[in-house]
């Protein structure tokens, strides 16, 4: 494979990326029942500094926003110091590392809020899915539709977790408003039927996010700021006929911001609403001026082409990084992938099936040895 594509540098918001590899955010719950970041987790980004750029896991803005079971927060001091602590492993290693901020909605349960069901755009649960709870696995709730000191609020914690961001070290960061959680469920015309100036039209639908967007913008530069979007998605129960007119216009809003990049989920991988043909990086491409960013079941092939045919600068990559920590080098050198095709060890527990697999190099020297043996 030609190295005029993945592996060329790309400049972004003042930094020079080594390569155009992204590693995708993903959700591994290793922080504990505390949700403080820890050395574990430090361990499992720094071997794969060799990213171009390293989007965090999925991390609370809030309790209100928590929604899975032993993952990251950035809503006090403990947990910006430890995030700190990782950031500052991660920069001595040559890496470039954002915070994706989070908020989960109705993708929650009651148990994890002592009692107080979840909210969302409106009363609506999803279906088709259960939860893991505290407490066991549970189907999902009727949430309670947010109101408008719900919104104010929140906005005011997606604020304040921006802030904890800069504080803690981060390059950048990115608002997650795909996979269904809340600000997608606002974005949704079946999961938002609200009918105040949040909903309805798609430029109301679009008002809270442009109101997150507004206050983190007050922290940070534009360029050090990404959004990820998922219109393809069907994930917790998304997808919405008008799904296409919906992105076409939030890509446009978005593209009047003069972000660091747009984080678009073009690929099926995690599921297709089927509502209409895909959306397509290219499509994304004639909608925003800045930087794109592809992601969701790409092979390298399929990356290299996006890449050198112009519909994207950056693809993320997910599954294949849980086990081949030095991906970009087995890239490449064309090595061959280590298998991830067991799903037990990827939420919670500790190093098995997070930290402790091989890199090609240890991989050969071990099998050297042994054949001495």
């Amino acid at each position: 494979m030609s190295e005029l594509s993945l592996f060329k540098p790309l400049e972004w918001a003042g930094n020079t990326l080594q390569n155009r590899m992204v590693l995708a955010p993903m959700t591994r719950g290793r922080a504990g029942s505390d949700r403080i970041p820890n050395k574990i987790m430090g361990d499992q980004y720094v071997q794969r500094a060799d990213a171009g750029l390293i989007i965090t896991e999925a991390t609370a803005i809030s309790e209100e926003g928590i929604g899975w079971v032993d993952t990251p927060g950035i809503y006090t001091e403990e947990m910006v110091e430890g995030w700190r602590s990782i950031n500052e492993r991660v920069h001595e290693a040559g890496g470039k590392i954002i915070l994706q901020l989070w908020h989960t909605g109705r993708a929650s349960h009651s148990d994890f809020h002592n009692g107080d069901l979840p909210f969302s755009a409106s009363a609506i649960a999803i279906e088709g899915d259960e939860i893991h709870t505290p407490k066991g696995k549970k189907p999902y709730e009727v949430p309670r539709a947010m109101t408008q000191d719900d919104i104010r609020r929140t906005v005011a914690d997606f604020k304040h977790a921006a802030v904890n961001a800069k504080a803690a070290g981060f390059d950048g960061i990115e608002v997650h408003a795909a996979n269904g959680y809340l600000l997608n469920q606002f974005l949704d015309s079946r999961s938002n039927q609200r009918s105040d100036e949040y909903g309805g039209s798609v430029d109301n639908r679009y008002r809270f996010l442009s109101e997150v967007m507004d206050a983190v913008l007050e922290i940070w530069p534009s360029e050090q700021v990404g959004v990820r979007l998922s219109p393809n998605g069907v994930f917790n129960d998304m997808g919405a006929d008008d799904f296409r007119d919906t992105f076409t216009y939030v890509a446009q809003a978005l593209n009047k911001l003069d972000l660091g990049y747009l984080h678009v989920m073009d690929g099926l991988a995690f599921g297709f609403h089927e509502r209409g043909e895909p959306m397509t990086l290219a499509e994304f491409r004639a909608l925003f001026d800045g930087m794109l960013m592809g992601n969701c079941g790409y092979t390298q092939e399929e990356a290299e082409k996006r890449i050198s045919d112009g519909d994207a600068d950056m693809i993320a990559f997910g599954r294949p990084w849980i086990t081949n920590p030095d991906l970009p080098t087995r890239f490449k050198n064309n090595y061959p992938l280590a298998a991830f095709d067991d799903p037990s060890t990827w939420y919670g527990g500790g190093e098995e099936g997070y930290t402790d697999y091989n890199t090609y190099r240890e991989e050969s020297g071990k099998a050297a040895m042994e054949s001495l043996t």
